[in-house]
Protein backbone atom coordinates (compact mmCIF):
# COMPACT_ATOMS: atom_id res chain seq x y z
CA UNK A 1 0.00 0.00 0.00
CA UNK A 2 1.00 3.80 -0.79
CA UNK A 3 -0.24 6.25 2.01
CA UNK A 4 -0.60 9.60 1.78
CA UNK A 5 -1.54 11.95 4.41
CA UNK A 6 -2.99 14.58 2.83
CA UNK A 7 -3.20 17.60 5.16
CA UNK A 8 -5.81 20.67 4.27
CA UNK A 9 -3.84 23.01 2.74
CA UNK A 10 -2.75 19.54 -0.19
CA UNK A 11 -6.61 18.58 -0.03
CA UNK A 12 -7.99 21.97 -0.90
CA UNK A 13 -5.77 22.35 -3.79
CA UNK A 14 -6.28 19.05 -5.68
CA UNK A 15 -6.76 19.67 -9.13
CA UNK A 16 -6.92 17.21 -12.78
CA UNK A 17 -4.88 17.42 -15.38
CA UNK A 18 -4.20 14.83 -18.50
CA UNK A 19 -0.63 13.97 -19.92
CA UNK A 20 0.18 12.65 -23.42
CA UNK A 21 3.89 11.73 -21.77
CA UNK A 22 2.25 9.99 -19.04
CA UNK A 23 0.08 8.20 -21.67
CA UNK A 24 3.21 6.68 -23.10
CA UNK A 25 4.75 5.39 -19.95
CA UNK A 26 1.82 3.46 -18.65
CA UNK A 27 0.93 1.83 -22.37
CA UNK A 28 5.16 0.86 -22.09
CA UNK A 29 4.36 -0.45 -18.68
CA UNK A 30 1.10 -2.34 -20.06
CA UNK A 31 3.28 -3.58 -22.81
CA UNK A 32 6.31 -5.36 -20.26
CA UNK A 33 3.32 -6.33 -17.65
CA UNK A 34 2.13 -8.75 -20.46
CA UNK A 35 4.89 -10.54 -22.25
CA UNK A 36 1.85 -12.46 -24.01
CA UNK A 37 -0.64 -11.18 -25.68
CA UNK A 38 -1.99 -7.92 -23.32
CA UNK A 39 -5.45 -7.87 -22.18
CA UNK A 40 -8.97 -6.70 -24.03
CA UNK A 41 -9.35 -3.62 -24.82
CA UNK A 42 -5.36 -3.51 -25.26
CA UNK A 43 -4.71 -6.41 -27.35
CA UNK A 44 -4.85 -5.14 -31.09
CA UNK A 45 -3.46 -1.81 -29.71
CA UNK A 46 -0.61 -3.74 -27.76
CA UNK A 47 0.44 -6.17 -31.22
CA UNK A 48 0.58 -2.60 -33.21
CA UNK A 49 2.86 -1.11 -31.02
CA UNK A 50 4.99 -4.15 -30.20
CA UNK A 51 5.35 -3.74 -34.18
CA UNK A 52 6.63 -0.15 -33.85
CA UNK A 53 9.29 -1.36 -31.01
CA UNK A 54 10.56 -3.29 -33.72
CA UNK A 55 10.56 -2.05 -36.87
CA UNK A 56 11.65 1.67 -35.55
CA UNK A 57 14.41 1.95 -34.11
CA UNK A 58 14.21 5.92 -33.22
CA UNK A 59 11.64 4.64 -31.52
CA UNK A 60 13.65 2.35 -28.98
CA UNK A 61 14.99 5.13 -26.63
CA UNK A 62 11.52 5.85 -25.42
CA UNK A 63 11.95 2.00 -23.24
CA UNK A 64 13.96 3.45 -21.06
CA UNK A 65 10.99 5.26 -19.10
CA UNK A 66 10.45 1.88 -17.99
CA UNK A 67 13.31 1.68 -15.97
CA UNK A 68 15.60 -1.69 -16.49
CA UNK A 69 15.82 -1.86 -12.35
CA UNK A 70 12.05 -0.45 -11.68
CA UNK A 71 13.28 2.58 -9.97
CA UNK A 72 13.19 5.33 -12.05
CA UNK A 73 13.03 9.11 -10.95
CA UNK A 74 10.24 11.58 -11.68
CA UNK A 75 12.37 14.21 -13.97
CA UNK A 76 11.88 11.00 -16.96
CA UNK A 77 8.50 11.71 -16.43
CA UNK A 78 7.72 15.24 -15.15
CA UNK A 79 4.66 17.14 -13.88
CA UNK A 80 2.43 17.96 -16.69
CA UNK A 81 3.05 22.08 -17.02
CA UNK A 82 -0.80 23.03 -17.91
CA UNK A 83 -4.06 20.99 -17.27
CA UNK A 84 -4.00 19.77 -20.99
CA UNK A 85 -0.14 19.79 -22.47
CA UNK A 86 0.60 18.68 -26.04
CA UNK A 87 3.17 15.77 -25.67
CA UNK A 88 6.04 18.64 -27.15
CA UNK A 89 5.14 20.56 -23.92
CA UNK A 90 5.85 17.99 -21.50
CA UNK A 91 8.68 16.82 -23.84
CA UNK A 92 10.07 20.63 -23.78
CA UNK A 93 10.07 20.62 -20.41
CA UNK A 94 12.18 17.00 -19.92
CA UNK A 95 14.70 18.49 -22.24
CA UNK A 96 15.56 21.39 -20.34
CA UNK A 97 15.57 19.53 -16.93
CA UNK A 98 18.85 21.58 -14.96
CA UNK A 99 21.18 19.05 -13.97
CA UNK A 100 21.18 19.74 -10.31
CA UNK A 101 17.02 18.12 -10.46
CA UNK A 102 18.69 14.96 -11.92
CA UNK A 103 20.97 14.79 -9.13
CA UNK A 104 18.93 15.17 -6.52
CA UNK A 105 16.51 12.98 -7.47
CA UNK A 106 18.83 10.38 -8.32
CA UNK A 107 20.27 10.34 -5.20
CA UNK A 108 16.61 8.80 -3.92
CA UNK A 109 17.23 5.85 -5.74
CA UNK A 110 21.05 5.28 -6.51
CA UNK A 111 24.48 5.60 -4.70
CA UNK A 112 26.15 8.32 -6.87
CA UNK A 113 28.93 5.79 -7.01
CA UNK A 114 26.85 2.97 -8.16
CA UNK A 115 24.77 3.79 -10.89
CA UNK A 116 22.89 1.96 -13.23
CA UNK A 117 24.70 2.18 -16.92
CA UNK A 118 21.51 3.11 -18.39
CA UNK A 119 21.49 6.32 -15.93
CA UNK A 120 25.04 7.29 -16.45
CA UNK A 121 24.71 9.59 -19.37
CA UNK A 122 22.34 11.88 -18.03
CA UNK A 123 24.74 12.75 -15.34
CA UNK A 124 27.50 12.60 -17.30
CA UNK A 125 25.89 13.93 -20.74
CA UNK A 126 22.88 15.20 -19.69
CA UNK A 127 21.70 17.32 -23.10
CA UNK A 128 22.52 14.61 -25.37
CA UNK A 129 21.08 11.50 -22.99
CA UNK A 130 17.85 13.98 -22.49
CA UNK A 131 17.45 14.84 -26.55
CA UNK A 132 17.73 10.89 -27.42
CA UNK A 133 15.35 9.96 -24.67
CA UNK A 134 12.78 12.72 -25.98
CA UNK A 135 13.29 12.13 -29.69
CA UNK A 136 12.46 8.37 -29.11
CA UNK A 137 9.12 8.96 -26.88
CA UNK A 138 8.26 11.51 -29.90
CA UNK A 139 9.05 8.75 -32.29
CA UNK A 140 7.47 6.39 -30.25
CA UNK A 141 4.15 8.25 -30.17
CA UNK A 142 3.82 9.21 -33.63
CA UNK A 143 3.77 5.79 -34.71
CA UNK A 144 2.17 4.17 -31.60
CA UNK A 145 -0.19 6.39 -30.16
CA UNK A 146 -0.91 8.63 -32.34
CA UNK A 147 -3.14 7.58 -34.59
CA UNK A 148 -5.97 6.91 -31.56
CA UNK A 149 -4.93 9.91 -29.52
CA UNK A 150 -7.63 12.32 -31.08
CA UNK A 151 -10.14 9.43 -29.57
CA UNK A 152 -8.40 9.12 -26.20
CA UNK A 153 -7.77 13.12 -26.24
CA UNK A 154 -12.13 13.54 -26.02
CA UNK A 155 -12.53 10.29 -23.68
CA UNK A 156 -9.66 12.08 -21.55
CA UNK A 157 -11.58 16.00 -21.81
CA UNK A 158 -14.92 13.99 -21.17
CA UNK A 159 -13.22 12.42 -18.29
CA UNK A 160 -11.82 15.76 -17.03
CA UNK A 161 -15.17 17.07 -17.35
CA UNK A 162 -16.93 15.01 -15.25
CA UNK A 163 -14.70 15.03 -11.98
CA UNK A 164 -14.33 18.39 -12.16
CA UNK A 165 -17.94 18.60 -11.49
CA UNK A 166 -17.80 16.80 -8.76
CA UNK A 167 -15.08 18.35 -7.31
CA UNK A 168 -16.75 21.86 -7.42
CA UNK A 169 -20.21 20.76 -6.25
CA UNK A 170 -19.24 17.98 -3.90
CA UNK A 171 -15.68 19.10 -2.66
CA UNK A 172 -12.49 17.03 -3.07
CA UNK A 173 -14.00 13.99 -0.21
CA UNK A 174 -16.16 13.00 -2.53
CA UNK A 175 -14.15 13.21 -5.76
CA UNK A 176 -11.69 11.09 -3.78
CA UNK A 177 -14.00 8.62 -2.58
CA UNK A 178 -15.34 7.61 -5.94
CA UNK A 179 -11.82 8.10 -8.00
CA UNK A 180 -10.95 4.13 -8.65
CA UNK A 181 -11.79 0.52 -6.49
CA UNK A 182 -8.22 0.02 -6.11
CA UNK A 183 -8.31 4.40 -4.47
CA UNK A 184 -9.62 4.89 -0.63
CA UNK A 185 -9.85 7.44 0.95
CA UNK A 186 -10.22 7.63 4.66
CA UNK A 187 -9.76 11.38 5.69
CA UNK A 188 -7.03 12.66 5.76
CA UNK A 189 -5.00 9.16 4.09
CA UNK A 190 -5.35 8.91 0.67
CA UNK A 191 -4.46 5.19 -0.10
CA UNK A 192 -3.20 3.15 -3.21
CA UNK A 193 -3.73 -0.50 -3.22
CA UNK A 194 -0.19 -1.60 -4.38
CA UNK A 195 2.49 -4.29 -3.21
CA UNK A 196 4.76 -1.31 -2.57
CA UNK A 197 4.91 -0.38 1.25
CA UNK A 198 5.19 3.50 1.55
CA UNK A 199 4.05 6.20 3.42
CA UNK A 200 4.33 10.00 3.42
CA UNK A 201 3.14 13.31 4.45
CA UNK A 202 2.07 15.79 1.73
CA UNK A 203 2.63 18.92 3.80
CA UNK A 204 1.14 22.23 2.05
CA UNK A 205 1.55 21.32 -1.47
CA UNK A 206 -1.06 20.20 -4.38
CA UNK A 207 -2.70 17.11 -5.07
CA UNK A 208 -2.75 16.48 -8.67
CA UNK A 209 -4.76 13.71 -10.25
CA UNK A 210 -4.01 12.09 -13.53
CA UNK A 211 -6.72 9.89 -15.38
CA UNK A 212 -4.75 7.49 -17.91
CA UNK A 213 -6.75 5.65 -20.96
CA UNK A 214 -3.05 3.13 -20.74
CA UNK A 215 -3.23 2.61 -16.98
CA UNK A 216 -5.63 -0.37 -17.09
CA UNK A 217 -5.75 0.08 -13.21
CA UNK A 218 -2.10 0.50 -11.98
CA UNK A 219 -1.62 3.38 -9.98
CA UNK A 220 1.45 5.43 -10.04
CA UNK A 221 2.45 8.27 -7.47
CA UNK A 222 4.82 11.14 -8.36
CA UNK A 223 6.41 12.87 -4.85
CA UNK A 224 9.98 14.15 -5.77
CA UNK A 225 8.52 17.57 -7.08
CA UNK A 226 8.87 19.98 -4.38
CA UNK A 227 5.20 21.51 -4.98
CA UNK A 228 3.08 18.64 -5.79
CA UNK A 229 2.12 15.41 -5.27
CA UNK A 230 0.48 13.96 -8.20
CA UNK A 231 -1.16 10.77 -8.48
CA UNK A 232 -2.43 8.85 -11.66
CA UNK A 233 -5.59 6.87 -11.83
CA UNK A 234 -7.97 4.50 -14.52
CA UNK A 235 -9.65 6.45 -16.55
CA UNK A 236 -12.95 5.95 -18.47
CA UNK A 237 -13.45 5.60 -21.55
CA UNK A 238 -10.39 2.63 -22.64
CA UNK A 239 -12.71 0.08 -24.71
CA UNK A 240 -12.11 3.07 -27.38
CA UNK A 241 -8.93 1.12 -27.90
CA UNK A 242 -10.73 -2.65 -28.68
CA UNK A 243 -11.03 -4.13 -31.78
CA UNK A 244 -14.33 -3.46 -32.92
CA UNK A 245 -14.88 -0.92 -30.30
CA UNK A 246 -17.39 1.41 -29.71
CA UNK A 247 -17.43 2.76 -33.56
CA UNK A 248 -18.01 -1.15 -34.62
CA UNK A 249 -21.69 -0.26 -32.58
CA UNK A 250 -22.55 2.35 -35.47
CA UNK A 251 -22.03 -0.11 -37.96
CA UNK A 252 -23.87 -2.82 -36.47
CA UNK A 253 -26.51 -4.99 -38.44
CA UNK A 254 -30.26 -3.06 -37.41
CA UNK A 255 -31.31 -6.32 -38.27
CA UNK A 256 -30.02 -8.23 -35.21
CA UNK A 257 -30.11 -4.56 -33.10
CA UNK A 258 -33.65 -4.52 -31.72
CA UNK A 259 -32.58 -0.68 -30.36
CA UNK A 260 -31.38 -0.27 -34.16
CA UNK A 261 -34.34 -1.23 -35.24
CA UNK A 262 -36.82 1.33 -33.19
CA UNK A 263 -34.58 4.19 -33.57
CA UNK A 264 -31.71 4.05 -36.49
CA UNK A 265 -28.49 2.99 -36.48
CA UNK A 266 -26.51 5.81 -35.80
CA UNK A 267 -28.99 6.85 -33.19
CA UNK A 268 -28.54 3.79 -31.21
CA UNK A 269 -24.84 4.11 -31.27
CA UNK A 270 -25.63 7.71 -29.76
CA UNK A 271 -27.74 6.60 -27.03
CA UNK A 272 -25.38 3.12 -26.11
CA UNK A 273 -22.52 5.92 -25.91
CA UNK A 274 -24.36 9.12 -23.65
CA UNK A 275 -24.59 6.12 -20.66
CA UNK A 276 -21.31 8.16 -19.61
CA UNK A 277 -21.64 11.90 -20.35
CA UNK A 278 -20.11 12.82 -23.61
CA UNK A 279 -19.72 15.60 -25.41
CA UNK A 280 -20.70 15.75 -29.22
CA UNK A 281 -16.73 16.19 -30.24
CA UNK A 282 -15.75 12.94 -28.07
CA UNK A 283 -18.95 11.06 -29.89
CA UNK A 284 -17.72 11.64 -33.19
CA UNK A 285 -14.26 10.70 -32.63
CA UNK A 286 -15.12 7.86 -30.49
CA UNK A 287 -17.79 6.74 -32.92
CA UNK A 288 -16.23 7.63 -36.07
CA UNK A 289 -19.12 9.77 -37.42
CA UNK A 290 -19.30 13.43 -38.81
CA UNK A 291 -19.77 16.02 -35.43
CA UNK A 292 -22.95 17.44 -37.89
CA UNK A 293 -24.61 13.67 -37.62
CA UNK A 294 -23.84 13.27 -33.81
CA UNK A 295 -25.17 16.76 -33.42
CA UNK A 296 -28.43 15.83 -35.63
CA UNK A 297 -28.88 12.62 -33.72
CA UNK A 298 -28.29 14.44 -30.11
CA UNK A 299 -30.79 16.73 -30.80
CA UNK A 300 -33.44 14.08 -31.85
CA UNK A 301 -32.79 12.02 -28.47
CA UNK A 302 -33.04 15.12 -26.71
CA UNK A 303 -36.27 16.55 -28.27
CA UNK A 304 -37.71 13.09 -26.95
CA UNK A 305 -36.70 12.91 -23.76
CA UNK A 306 -34.01 10.32 -23.62
CA UNK A 307 -30.74 12.42 -23.38
CA UNK A 308 -30.28 15.51 -21.36
CA UNK A 309 -28.02 18.51 -22.27
CA UNK A 310 -25.51 19.88 -19.31
CA UNK A 311 -23.21 23.36 -19.33
CA UNK A 312 -20.25 22.88 -17.80
CA UNK A 313 -17.91 25.41 -18.02
CA UNK A 314 -17.25 25.89 -21.90
CA UNK A 315 -18.51 22.67 -23.06
CA UNK A 316 -22.09 20.63 -22.92
CA UNK A 317 -22.20 17.21 -22.06
CA UNK A 318 -25.27 14.75 -22.94
CA UNK A 319 -26.25 12.22 -20.93
CA UNK A 320 -29.00 9.44 -20.02
CA UNK A 321 -32.45 10.54 -18.88
CA UNK A 322 -34.15 7.43 -16.73
CA UNK A 323 -36.20 7.05 -20.30
CA UNK A 324 -32.78 6.38 -22.36
CA UNK A 325 -31.51 4.45 -19.46
CA UNK A 326 -34.62 2.01 -19.93
CA UNK A 327 -34.39 1.79 -23.29
CA UNK A 328 -30.66 0.77 -23.29
CA UNK A 329 -31.11 -1.50 -20.63
CA UNK A 330 -34.38 -3.38 -22.05
CA UNK A 331 -34.46 -2.81 -25.63
CA UNK A 332 -30.75 -2.36 -26.27
CA UNK A 333 -29.78 -5.28 -24.13
CA UNK A 334 -29.06 -8.85 -26.15
CA UNK A 335 -32.31 -10.10 -26.76
CA UNK A 336 -32.28 -13.29 -24.21
CA UNK A 337 -30.85 -11.39 -21.29
CA UNK A 338 -33.81 -8.51 -21.78
CA UNK A 339 -36.29 -11.23 -21.25
CA UNK A 340 -34.77 -12.55 -18.30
Amino acid sequence: MIRIELDEPTLARTRIATSPLWEVLTSLYLLERHPGEVPWPYTGWARHARRVLAEVPAAAPARLLVAPDGRAPDFLTPIPPTPAPALADELAVLRATPPEVIAEQIAHYHRTDDLPDWLHPFVTDREVALDRLADGIQAYWDAAIAPWWPAMRAALDEEVLHRARALAAEGPDALLAELHDRVRWERPVLTLVKPLEHSFRAVNQRLLLIPLIFSRGALSCSTDHPEIVAVSYQARGAALLAEGGPAAAATADPTTDRLAVLVGRGRAAVLRAVTRPATTAGLAATLGLAPSTVSEHLAALVAAGVVHRRRVGRRVLYGLEPAGVALVTLIGADPATASA
